[in-house]
């Protein structure tokens, strides 16, 4: 008999909760956005990205993280970000383009779900500045705001359209080959200048003007920086494959220094559903998720 004490069985309650609440914000929004009240819908996903935020953080600081809530964050993920945003513009606007608005809300759902997918392989790379797409909750902001700031207005066919452009749009962002910042590297807990608490006061100052087309305009400013830097570095005549790019080639293109003065570049490691019971055994924090 093993004189190892039993491992003791459950899940960690704090952070899984959190996920939970992300979770039932989505599926508010889902309801709400059948029911008409897409209003309250977009608020519920916007509700959902602040639990979907805290889980994390809670799980890395709490020393709570684990394989299950990596895994359950990431199908709440789904729920929240992937599937209530398609039904939502769908209810709000893209059902009067028939099959073509179903279309653009299951192009949309379907590549958050390739993007989560996506990430959950990736999880275990070297790479922490970056994800690889838009995450899923940012998309799904873009498409949130979007249909808060137009709530109120009588469907149309040129607004059907541009609903559906969007959505699709910022469906395939999620699946792009480009780099963008995940700002995991912020160091929370030290001193900032004066300018910048002024500029957060600001911020929620402008915020509370006008919310949904603050948070429009955030999202968009956040999705549109990834492709212009790559036309830019394409206009440079510099690689333009942004997986292959080391994080010292990205930082010398901004910088606009030549690129032989950057470091050779690494490809990010990607690990494959085939990796050794060893390399899967191996804990996976749950802060480690923002698909």
């Amino acid at each position: 008999m093993s004189d190892q004490p039993a491992r003791k069985r459950g899940i960690y309650l704090l952070p899984n909760l959190l996920t939970t609440a992300a979770m039932f914000g989505g599926f508010y929004a889902i309801l709400a956005g059948f029911s008409g009240d897409f209003e309250m819908a977009a608020i519920a996903i916007f509700v959902a990205m602040v639990f979907d935020g805290l889980d994390g953080r809670v799980a890395r600081l709490t020393h709570t993280e684990s394989d299950f809530g990596v895994q359950y964050d990431s199908l709440s993920d789904m729920v929240s970000f992937g599937v209530a945003p398609a039904v939502l513009c769908y209810s709000w606007m893209l059902q009067g383009l028939g099959k073509l608005g179903w279309a653009a809300a299951f192009i949309y759902a379907s590549c958050a779900a390739l993007r989560l997918a996506r990430f959950n392989t990736q999880v275990k790379g070297d790479d922490k500045r970056h994800f690889i797409g838009v995450p899923s909750p940012i998309a799904a902001a873009v498409v949130a705001a979007f249909v808060w700031s137009g709530a109120q207005l009588q469907p149309s066919t040129p607004l059907a359209v541009l609903a559906a452009l969007v959505t699709v749009g910022a469906g395939l962002l999620m699946v792009v080959n480009l780099r963008y910042p995940s700002f995991k590297e912020v160091d929370l807990h030290g001193k900032v200048p004066f300018v910048v608490m002024f500029a957060i006061a600001v911020g929620f100052a402008l915020i509370s003007m006008d919310p949904p087309k603050f948070f429009l305009l955030f999202a968009l400013g956040y999705c549109a920086m990834a492709p212009l830097l790559w036309l830019q570095r394409k206009w440079r005549g510099s690689p333009t494959d942004d997986i292959q790019l080391s994080d010292e080639q990205i930082d010398a293109v901004i910088a606009g220094q030549p690129e032989r003065d950057a470091a050779p570049a690494e490809p990010i490691a990607v690990a494959d559903q085939g990796d050794s019971d060893s390399a899967a055994k191996q804990p996976l924090a749950n802060d480690e998720k923002t698909g």
